[in-house]
């Protein structure tokens, strides 16, 4: 194996799993998450630019990945699943329930709850990667918090 590969191995193996979930909330499909998810690694292997820590490179995964989904939305090139359909997503029922009602957050607030709730970033990280304010994030946070409680009450 040559070392591009390697470190391609390696990349996709640290950030494959969350980014697909990131994806598959985002495009609400399992089989866009999964092309969505191809074209990042595939700008990663050749576009990447030279990353100063895997913090840096991990923001620059998530960035690429949230524009890759913007744009297939912006085209109408998705078709919308329930989340019960993905095949291969081993979640926990109550978790995959609950992505699923995020999955019908505007694409605002479902971004800006799972990157702060499953990727573990801060809300300033979270306001740097989506290049809004915090204030804005933490409305985003709040107001996807409420829709989610009167969901499930």
């Amino acid at each position: 194996m040559s070392q591009a590969e390697e470190l391609f191995a390696q990349v996709y193996e640290t950030y494959g799993p969350a980014l697909y979930r990131f994806c598959l909330i985002q495009m609400k499909n399992p089989a866009d998450a999964e092309d969505v998810l191809q074209d990042v690694f595939i700008k990663r292997l050749y576009q990447a630019p030279r990353f100063k820590s895997p913090e840096h490179e991990r923001n620059w995964l998530y960035r690429v990945a949230l524009n890759l989904c913007r744009d297939e939305w912006r085209r109408g090139r998705r078709s919308e699943l329930p989340l019960e359909a993905a095949a291969g997503v081993s979640l926990p029922p109550e978790e995959l329930s609950l992505l699923d009602q995020a999955a019908n957050l505007p694409e605002k607030q479902r971004t800006a709850l799972h990157l702060y709730y499953y990727e573990g970033y801060t809300v300033r990280e979270v306001a740097r990667l989506l290049d809004v304010t915090v204030p804005t994030v933490k409305m985003r946070l709040k107001r996807g918090r409420e829709a989610l409680r009167k969901e499930w009450t």
